[in-house]
């Protein structure tokens, strides 16, 4: 009923003060504005979805006195329905049909309802344990779900935005750019906010900051749904709904969908598995817990490749772009092997595997949309919700997912004791999981899109093609 309330009243009101402008041409470059308002959006997401990845278990151990047992069953959890609900959510969009089209609405409906639940997860009721477990895992899941249901039309918009592989390749940048700070931002407040809004009181600094981070998100979203566009909007809006089964035919002999989809899976196990094990090399291996936030921070310089891709587009096939991020990653991890104890070295290679890890985590975004493409061509079936669904979301969650579970199987098969000091084995099982294993992967994500080089090479017909059937 709150959700509905919001959606009709509150957002009545939203809805009836935006002036729609001209609908963007499938081959028009867009606004300032709107390539501003596309970037907002990962913004408002990671500002807030992160700090709740970050955080909530912390919070839940040591505010909220749930025991770690149980806040890992919840994360679980969580991490389980991830993977069910992104093609769900797909689907729901497939099927949206509104004045604003399929992905945008979504921008004004979801907003409040994540932000409200986010900020929940960082409430600790007066209850006993057992409820407080109950409503941790209610709230936290159900703040999950929304994050899906906004991070999903967030990717599935771009190709509804424009056909232009050139403009779907500087709209993604501004997208990783404005997710790169949102991390920033996030990183950098979120402790010293709940140090000061909470005034030697965790659990309300919390619950303020959560609140702050929920507005900032809420108002960014809909600064977003009232700039941007969607083509064709009055077509979509008298279109049948896609039916499920055509939905999944949409996937069938998509050959660039596929080899992306396998790529990308690849590469987040890579990546969670490197970033989840790099305080574990630098506590035992190095015995230098104390760069951990310098090397975290680090990171952050990857968003200068990041903006100079649609630059590097010029010269190279974006397959080669997604490529050359790939091995770069794969190098900076043996270059952190071979520094071995020389920590400027090590810093040196950390920051250029960030940098291709960087280059490779953004691409698959703006391609995507070319297997929408390939299959609208081929089936004349324009699935977008559930293959940037699969393509995107279940591929980040799912690849988290078994990263942070590979990491710990290989650390365990060799011996690793927490919080002791570790015996030899137990230190070469830090050093693959940390370096080989996510190196091993970044390059095996490589091979597929060896072969989708040859379907890019088909996108300008195609683009031509779908232009003329929409003219």
């Amino acid at each position: 009923m709150f959700f509905w309330a919001y959606r009709t009243n509150i957002g009545v009101i939203i809805m009836s003060s935006v002036i729609e402008d001209t609908q963007p041409s499938g081959s028009a470059s867009l606004s300032l504005l709107q390539r501003i308002s596309y970037g907002s959006l990962d913004v408002a997401g990671n500002l807030l979805y992160c700090f709740g990845s970050t955080y909530i278990l912390y919070f839940y151990t040591d505010v909220a006195g749930i025991s770690l047992a149980v806040a890992g069953v919840i994360l679980l959890l969580a991490r389980i329905i991830d993977g069910i609900d992104a093609p769900i959510w797909g689907i729901i969009i497939d099927k949206t049909r509104s004045r604003y089209g399929k992905c945008r609405p979504w921008f004004l409906w979801l907003p409040l309802p994540f932000a409200v639940f986010s900020a929940l997860s960082f409430w600790s009721p007066d209850i006993s344990m057992t409820g407080k477990a109950i409503y941790a895992a209610i709230s936290y899941m159900i703040a999950s779900i929304l994050f899906t249901g906004l991070n999903t039309p967030l990717s599935a918009i771009l190709p509804l935005m424009t056909l232009s592989p050139k403009e779907r390749l500087v709209l993604n940048s501004w997208r990783m750019t404005g997710g790169q700070i949102g991390v920033l931002l996030m990183n950098a407040t979120a402790l010293p906010l709940v140090a000061f809004l909470g005034n030697g009181d965790d659990h309300a600094g919390f619950i303020y900051t959560a609140i702050t981070f929920a507005i900032i998100s809420c108002a960014l979203t809909l600064f977003a749904f009232k700039n941007i566009r969607e083509m064709d909007t009055d077509k979509i809006q008298h279109e049948p709904k896609l039916p499920m089964k055509k939905s999944f035919a949409a996937m069938k002999g998509n050959w660039p969908w596929i080899l992306m989809v396998l790529a990308n899976l690849i590469f987040w196990i890579a990546l969670q598995q490197r970033n989840t094990t790099i305080v574990y090399y630098l506590t035992y291996n190095l015995d230098r817990k104390d760069l951990v936030p310098l090397i975290n921070s680090l990171a952050t310089i990857q968003i200068l490749f990041i903006i100079a891709i649609p630059f590097f587009s010029k010269y190279l096939a974006k397959t080669w772009i997604w490529v050359g991020g790939l091995l770069v990653a794969t190098f900076g991890g043996v270059m952190m092997w071979l520094a071995a104890d020389n920590i400027t070295f090590l810093i040196a290679a950390w920051i250029l595997g960030n940098i291709g890890s960087g280059i490779a985590c953004s691409m698959p975004f703006a391609m995507l949309g070319f297997a929408v493409d390939f299959g609208a061509w081929k089936t004349g079936i324009k699935a977008t919700g559930i293959l940037i669904a699969f393509g995107s979301t279940f591929c980040i969650k799912m690849g988290s997912g078994l990263g942070t579970a590979f990491a710990a199987w290989i650390m365990n098969s060799f011996g690793y004791v927490p919080n002791h000091a570790q015996s030899a084995a137990g230190l070469e099982g830090i050093i693959w999981a940390f370096i080989w294993a996510p190196a091993l992967l970044f390059a095996l994500a490589a091979i597929p899109l060896l072969f989708f080089r040859k379907y890019e090479a088909m996108e300008e017909k195609i683009r031509h093609d779908l232009e003329t059937v929409n003219s």
